[in-house]
């Protein structure tokens, strides 16, 4: 007997977030422990830092920007679904990893396959509280993304201590297992009960046959509707945060995946600096549902974008701090620091997102936003350790992260003061506009045989109030 949808909101949809939670930490925090395994990779294949570094951009890039795929197994199958099919694909390609011969072998199995099976999971885990909830989705959205904070904190401690006793190999390999459990939160997504009732058609039924669409014309109306290119042309607000987003990615990763390495370099114990990734996640678990709090109040409501573009000021004004000192109490200090702009942009980065595009078109919106922010992420890493491989100097690397993030906040902040002034220069004329129709809408009377004055239509009146 199949189960009745839930309602938005009920007390189901905070199970449903507390999947999504799970889901987020298991999948999207995962990416950052690769760094713990960078060295032992370039020792064991004896590749250079630019070839080990396309590890985890092709993992990291194949999660975000798997988003259009994504979108058309949702719409085909539902969340639930779509969910356990990630789980099952990331724990597959983990497993087949861990006895990768090649670095390319590697790239394919968990790199490719395990990327798509995230994607899957975390995608489906973000759109489906969109439709759970309404009143509470900044806080559901912030509270959600703490769950990449926990996985941020326990992923690198898993795998250093897996590292020490299993290998690679080993921990890869129970990391299939870990993985599985995305299907677990699967199953928690039930379906949704849609408020909206169906719309009625007066008139002639619609004829019987339909010519069919041609290949070329099923294709486009395939594309338009899980990549939204129509809003990227037509929004302009869209159109600025999808491209400052990208050009953020491209310094944005780096720490992620060279602070390990960095710290190692400069004679920090391996311990310590897997610690460094935990002490950011740890920091993030609280952080993150304070800037979701904040982003939800009624004052920073259409304040938010600003806010988004803070923290990616402050992220890459922090990076410099790298570039004095590789001492462990400042780095420390530094993943504090960093810290606090990092939980800004998570959580505010898909709020904003629902914030500029309608939410029925959220999830196309979301899949192209994804396949560019996956094109970012995907050439970050690799020119990083070319440019490490050439100057064999880490601080290059961190002046590079940093460029790309502030100029990326310069940009997107000027550019929404910029239309938010366009927009509030419009509207007077609008509202001048409204006034001759108004006057002209009370000239449309007629006078009746008792000299009283009778409207002359009423849908005039109803046309103009709206």
């Amino acid at each position: 007997m199949p189960q009745a949808p839930e309602q938005e909101e009920s007390g189901w949809a905070w199970a449903v977030l507390l999947a999504s939670l799970l889901s987020q930490g298991l999948t999207l925090g995962f990416p950052t422990c690769t760094s713990i395994f960078f060295t032992e990779l370039q020792r064991d294949f004896q590749a250079s830092n630019s070839a080990t570094s396309w590890f985890p951009s092709i993992l990291t890039a194949v999660l975000h920007a798997g988003g259009p795929l994504c979108s058309v197994l949702v719409e085909r199958f539902g969340c639930r679904s779509t969910v356990m099919l990630g789980g099952m694909l990331a724990s597959l390609g983990m497993v087949t990893g861990s006895f990768s011969r090649t670095l390319i072998q590697l790239y394919l199995t968990a790199g490719l396959i395990t990327g798509l099976g995230m994607c899957f999971c975390f995608q489906s885990s973000v759109t489906v509280l969109g439709f759970y909830f309404t009143r509470w989705r900044a806080l559901a959205n912030a509270l959600s993304s703490a769950g990449v904070s926990l996985g941020i904190t326990l992923w690198p401690l898993l795998s250093r201590y897996l590292l020490e006793e299993l290998g690679w190999r080993g921990t890869f390999f129970v990391f299939g297992g870990v993985l599985l459990h995305c299907c677990v939160c699967g199953a928690i997504l039930r379906p949704v009960a849609t408020t909206v009732a169906p719309k009625t058609r007066e008139g002639p039924p619609p004829p019987a046959k339909t010519p069919a669409p041609s290949g070329l014309t099923a294709c486009g109306q395939t594309i338009q509707r899980h990549l939204a290119f129509d809003i990227l042309l037509h929004n302009p607000g869209y159109r600025v945060f999808t491209l400052g987003v990208m050009w953020m990615i491209l310094g944005f990763p780096i720490i992620h995946v060279f602070l390990v390495p960095y710290a190692v370099r400069y004679g920090v114990d391996k311990h310590r600096a897997a610690l460094l990734i935990s002490i950011i996640g740890f920091s993030n678990i609280f952080l993150r549902p304070v800037a979701g709090l904040v982003a939800g109040q009624r004052y920073f409501a259409s304040h938010r974008k600003y806010l988004f573009v803070l923290a990616v000021l402050l992220n890459g004004l922090t990076n410099l701090v790298c570039t004095a000192s590789a001492e462990f109490r400042v780095l420390v200090v530094y993943c504090l620091v960093y810290s606090v702009s990092m939980s800004g942009i998570g959580a505010l980065m898909f709020q904003v997102l629902m914030d500029i595009v309608p939410m029925d078109r959220f999830s196309s919106a979301l899949g192209l936003f994804t396949v560019l922010e996956g094109i970012s992420i995907l050439i970050s890493p690799p020119m990083a350790g070319f440019l490490l491989d050439a100057t064999n100097n880490f601080s290059f690397i961190f002046y590079m992260s940093s460029f790309f993030l502030i100029s990326a906040a310069l940009f997107m902040g000027g550019s929404f003061w910029a239309l938010q002034k366009k927009e509030g220069q419009g509207r007077p004329a609008e509202a001048e506009g409204a006034v001759p129709e108004a006057a002209a809408d009370r000239d449309l009377t007629l006078e009746g045989t008792d000299g009283s004055k009778k409207q002359l239509c009423p849908e005039i009146m109803y046309v103009t109030s709206v």
